[in-house]
């Protein structure tokens, strides 16, 4: 780890700390001028796949915004590649896979050994890591399977995920192999960027909101409880997210990440009660980045208020920063965080209801 004393991994282990920390999802992009004018002379994969670009990006946004904590710029669906999936981008479409998995032929051939081929991420991360030193955190990140799964097997994106959802239901062992092959090639993926100088890893469900709380439990919470298991051995907390999940919430706690990510669909309040002694992220509608100043100032606050200065709340939105958000926005929505103070009388101490559990933490 580079910054272990950092407020940011200090909240993530529900820590006390002088002040909420924040950063944002999608901090590098298409919002902000610096990383436009290197997407002219770089497609999005050779910033990933040049380890002082993407170092590049990524310190120049977290720089710009003056936030908490730096995320690595990487993409998803990177492991694909390795697992012998290849993919490209299409303009106006996103990602595409070539030949999506549909059989348990297609689950057989994918390959489990090539994480180490993605070497070109936790180098980036490593040259971060020495730039900012123990001045800021650096967050690593992954798909989780589920969302990695979907994408393979639909072949892009998706509204209802058909054909996801039908390999669950009518192949489960198929399902489950799929599954496996993914949380030993992400795991591998991740640890490499903590050794690489990573504070955090992030794991990253852009997709799951479209399960059943059934569903979830049935095809997709031993999967990710193995892969934190898996991660917490490298000492570092993991960050759980997922995108309209609040029904799943409870479930999503039980897979023992450190942090929970919140979207804007709930409450704050309601969705730490829902993860009981977890740490939360979260949890500001990205869309509220293009309302006027008193509008935003007065919803972020709101936020913390909510989160009552109890420990293990980092800011954040409900998920990455949006193309044309006007970037002044976002560097005075960091500094008002930085800057909020709750009145004594205000704090709110832990409520026993919501400890269910004794702390599985470590200090």
């Amino acid at each position: 780890m580079s910054a272990p004393n950092s407020i940011f991994v200090k909240a993530c282990k529900a820590q006390p700390t002088e002040r909420t920390p924040v950063w944002f999802m999608r901090q590098a992009g298409r919002y902000m001028a610096q990383y436009r004018a290197v997407r002219k002379e770089h497609s999005l994969l050779e910033i990933c796949k040049r380890p002082a670009l993407a170092a590049e990006v990524t310190i120049t946004a977290a720089e710009a915004l003056g936030v908490d904590a730096a995320i690595i710029f990487a993409d998803l669906l990177l492991p694909l590649e390795v697992m012998g999936l290849p993919f490209h981008f299409s303009a106006g479409e996103g990602p595409v896979i070539e030949k999506p998995v549909r059989t348990a032929e297609d689950v057989a051939r994918l390959r489990t050994d090539g994480a180490g081929e993605l070497g070109y991420v936790s180098e980036a991360v490593g040259l971060v890591a020495k730039h900012f030193g123990e001045k800021l955190p650096v967050i690593g990140f992954c798909g989780a399977p589920f969302t990695l799964a979907s994408y393979m097997i639909e072949g892009g994106g998706s509204r209802n995920y058909v054909h996801a959802k039908k390999m669950m239901y009518n192949s489960p062992e198929q399902w489950d192999e799929l599954m496996k092959k993914l949380v030993a090639v992400t795991s591998q993926y991740s640890a490499e960027q903590v050794r690489a100088g990573a504070d955090a890893i992030q794991i990253f469900d852009s997709w799951v909101g479209c399960l059943s709380v059934e569903d979830y439990r049935r095809y997709v919470l031993a999967h990710v409880t193995s892969m934190v298991a898996k991660l917490r051995k490298t000492g570092v907390p993991i960050i759980y997210f997922g995108t309209d999940s609040a029904t799943l919430l409870s479930a999503m706690a039980e897979t023992k990440a450190d942090v929970i990510g919140l979207d804007w669909r709930i409450p704050l309040d309601l969705g730490w009660k829902s993860v009981g002694d977890h740490a939360v992220q979260g949890n500001l509608d990205p869309v509220l980045l293009f309302a006027s100043w008193k509008e935003l100032k007065e919803r972020a606050e709101e936020i913390l208020r909510l989160a009552g200065g109890r420990p293990g709340h980092i800011f954040n939105l409900g998920h990455g920063i949006l193309p044309e958000t006007p970037v002044e926005n976002v560097k005075n929505l960091a500094k008002l965080v930085q800057e909020f103070r709750l009145p004594e009388s205000s704090v709110r101490r832990p409520d026993p209801s919501i400890q269910k559990a004794p702390s599985r933490r470590k200090s």
